[in-house]
Order: C-alpha cells, then sequence, then structure tokens
C-alpha cells in the first residue's frame, strides 16, 4: 500500500496542470492545495498555531532586545565623557581633548591621545603624563627619541592559536 501511495506521489510531477486564474502551467506536486471546505482541526493545526505564535513572540522579543541593547550602548557612550573626566586628573581634563580620544597606556607614559580619532581623523598623537620625578629621565628619553624621529612603525597581530607575529 504504501508503495503504491508512493508511486503516485512521484508521479505527481509528470501532470501537468493550468491555472484557471492565471494560465501559468505547474506540475501537480508543485501545488499547494486547499479546500474552501471547514474541516476539523487536528493536532497539527494547534502545533502549527502554537509555532506560528511562539515565532511572533520571538521576533518581538528580539526587536525589544536589540532595542534595549542599543539603548544601553547609548547610556553607556552618554556616560564616557564623565567618567573620564572624573578618573583623569584636573590638569589633564582643561586640556579639552575628547575622552574617546584618550588611551591609558599607564607606564612609562599615562596617557596617548590620538586627537580627532573620534572623528575619524587623527591630527595629532600626543603623549600625556604626571610629572613624577622616579621617570624624569625615562620621559626625557622618550621625548628625545620622538624628537630625533628615532622610532619605527610595525604592525602585530595574534593569530587565533594566540601567537604574535610581526609584520615587517
Amino acid at each position: 500500500m504504501i508503495d503504491e501511495m508512493l508511486s503516485v506521489f512521484t508521479n505527481f510531477k509528470n501532470i501537468l496542470c493550468i491555472c484557471p486564474e492565471c494560465n501559468n502551467i505547474s506540475r501537480l506536486s508543485q501545488l499547494h492545495l486547499y479546500s474552501a471546505k471547514k474541516t476539523v482541526r487536528t493536532w497539527l493545526d494547534d502545533y502549527e498555531d502554537r509555532v506560528r505564535s511562539f515565532r511572533e513572540m520571538e521576533s518581538e522579543h528580539d526587536s525589544k532586545a536589540n532595542e534595549i541593547r542599543e539603548q544601553a550602548v547609548q547610556r553607556g557612550r552618554d556616560q564616557v565623557p564623565k567618567l573620564v573626566s572624573t578618573s583623569l586628573s584636573k590638569s589633564i581634563t582643561k586640556l579639552k581633548y575628547d575622552p574617546y580620544d584618550i588611551k591609558p597606556i599607564n607606564h612609562p607614559i599615562d596617557y596617548v591621545v590620538y586627537d580627532g580619532m573620534n572623528n575619524n581623523s587623527i591630527n595629532n598623537v600626543v603623549f600625556l603624563h604626571e610629572k613624577n620625578m622616579h621617570l624624569t629621565k625615562l620621559h626625557q628619553s622618550i621625548e628625545n627619541t620622538v624628537k630625533n624621529k628615532q622610532y619605527d612603525w610595525k604592525v602585530a597581530r595574534i593569530s587565533k592559536e594566540g601567537l604574535l607575529e610581526i609584520e615587517d
């Protein structure tokens, strides 16, 4: 019996139909048949309704989650200038650099300012550090190195395996 049904279904692709509405030719196996008559609901109908409802709720949840995430990111970005200004000394905050342009290094230089980075156009690179008697010679050495252009540009990449590779 199953073989006969399978044979009939397989032959549906050989039966061609003409749509009375649009005159398109289709295979019987491609048709999505339905009846205007009311039928008794089955467990599959209930299941499909639940799946559809779940997908709608999931879609609504995803859109709300994205909106909440974006709002949280914006709130965080709005707080950055305040957090940066409270964590920096008053002498540095007086310099009026964009807080997003200031990157901490901590030793031997406290901060590097990529002036204009937040606007996608770096105009100047500034080394900022608090006066420290113990690091005065080191800071002077860094200043001399920059003035004498005794530095090099290298790109270091960390692979997925955790290996450090330096490009020439």
